[in-house]
């Protein structure tokens, strides 16, 4: 599988259940989990045997440019596994931003599990995610 966006999400922004900027958005580190293009919320994923092994904290400094969504690099605090992990970017919170919502509203937007450094196997302690400084950013629409 290459890094992709859920079909879910690309739908999801034009019908304004996402807001990049007012919304809690994180990311988690997810193993023994096969990507599926329907997902659409965390749930999904649990659902389907993924384990959430670590989230972060909502990401901060949002900037949208171009089409193009990037903010600060954020780290997971995870704990020991000797699973290949991926990174899944979701909307954690309502579209209005405010606490996490159940799992089965937390919105999907990406998966990443291809890159430097990924899958990852992680260790215990905090793992540091870096969004690539290229063109794309952490994604890029269109």
């Amino acid at each position: 599988m290459a890094n992709t966006l859920y079909t879910a999400f690309r739908q999801g922004i034009l019908d304004a259940l996402y807001d990049l900027n007012t919304a809690s958005i994180k990311v988690a580190l997810v193993r023994s989990y096969t990507f599926n293009a329907a997902h659409a919320t965390m749930a999904d994923i649990t659902s389907a045997g993924g384990v959430i092994n670590g989230t972060s904290a909502a990401l901060t400094n949002p900037v949208i440019t171009g089409g193009v969504y990037d903010a600060d690099d954020t780290t997971i605090t995870t704990t020991s596994s000797t699973s290949n992990h991926a990174l899944v970017l979701y909307q954690a919170s309502a579209v209005t931003g405010g606490a996490d919502v159940a799992a089965g509203s937390q919105r999907l937007i990406a998966y990443y599990d291809t890159g430097t450094g990924l899958p990852v196997q992680p260790g215990t302690g905090n793992l540091a995610i870096t969004w690539a400084n290229t063109t794309n950013k952490i994604f890029k629409i269109g």
